[in-house]
């Protein structure tokens, strides 16, 4: 083969691999001129959520982005009505099924998939060391038999369950739960007064290694904190739990509760005009764990929304180096240092 010949190919091959370089940063690179506003929940997982995809579209896609106040019914009418905010990175639908399935059908609104890939959760729960020295106790039908361990302090005739706050749409669901599990014999139904209280009196119990069975929610700082096992209950039905959630259910059953719905909503102008951004988002997803993980730093650093998120970034990059290409990747950890 003559010299010419081979600087012929050889300009050739340097020519396509150009050309793949180029569409491989052209896929990597923000593919809309829109601004893309981000919803920051009141709550501290979806507020640290919004300030992680604004970090990794804004300085790894390089996209416009902007993040605003938000709430679940405010940020899904404005979705709605406006097509902004363009994400709401963990919305909760639960409340808003019926609205916001209409707004799906008319092309108003997406879901580009689960916010918390294994659903948040709701239940009764013990610590694991409970757990551990007491196989017997698994369920929450089991509880009965074990009212002395948790002996409550102001009535060591009965055992204490520290149920949901006041005024909680939970509080009425444990209320009619406690009597389908034939508790009102063994245990005394305990009124933490607030969130903080029953927060403060799990921390408080964990730190002594004393017993204590309590309600509790994830993802949250406490549940990344503390190794909780779950009281087993019987699947959930839809129709016995909406009876057990009002106060005048005349009889209240067992089951458990729903895995709630919480999705990464988006206008739907987002996944029409910017599958790249969109293919990004849809991907990108944390487990309770990690969730629960990424608010225990935050609530023990007493740490800003946006600090929770740049710590998750510059602490779990394999996590979340998975969901971008490599280039977005170098970007991203780049903009940290």
């Amino acid at each position: 083969m003559s010299s010419t010949v081979q600087k012929v190919l050889a300009g050739v091959t340097l020519a396509a691999g150009l050309v793949g370089f180029t569409s491989t940063a052209q896929a990597a690179a923000c593919d809309t001129d829109k601004k893309i506003d981000i919803a920051e929940m009141s709550w501290p997982s979806a507020a640290a959520l919004a300030h992680i995809h604004a970090k990794i579209l804004g300085d790894g896609f390089g996209c416009d982005v902007e993040v605003v106040a938000g709430d679940t019914v405010p940020t899904s009418s404005s979705m709605l009505a406006k097509g902004k905010p363009a994400l709401a990175p963990e919305l909760w639908t639960g409340s808003i099924v019926d609205i916001w399935s209409k707004a799906e059908s008319e092309g108003k609104v997406a879901s580009l998939g689960a916010a918390i890939s294994d659903g948040a959760v709701e239940g009764w729960w013990i610590p694991k060391y409970v757990a551990d020295a007491n196989p017997g106790l698994k369920s929450a039908d089991d509880l009965a038999n074990f009212a002395e361990l948790f002996a409550d302090p102001e009535d060591s005739s009965k055992g204490r369950f520290y149920s949901c706050p006041p005024g909680w749409a939970c509080e009425i669901t444990n209320a009619n739960l406690f009597k389908a599990h034939g508790l009102e014999e063994t245990f005394n139904l305990f009124s933490p007064g607030s969130g903080g209280n029953l927060d403060a009196a799990i921390n408080r119990a964990f730190v002594k290694k004393d017993p204590i069975a309590f309600y509790y929610w994830g993802p949250t700082s406490l549940m990344g904190k503390y190794d909780m096992v779950k009281l087993e209950m019987p699947a959930h039905d839809p129709e016995i739990f909406a009876c057990n959630g009002s106060a005048d259910c005349a009889n209240p059953g067992k089951t458990d509760w729903p895995t709630p719905p919480v999705i990464k909503g988006v206008a739907a102008w987002l996944p029409a005009e910017a599958p790249v951004v969109s293919d990004y988002i849809s991907k990108a997803a944390l487990t309770n764990v990690e969730v629960s993980g990424l608010l225990s730093w935050g609530s023990e650093n007493k740490a800003s929304a946006e600090e929770t998120a740049e710590n998750f970034l510059k602490t779990q990059e394999a996590v979340w180096a998975d969901w971008v290409p490599a280039d977005v990747a170098d970007k991203v950890k780049a903009s940290l240092n």
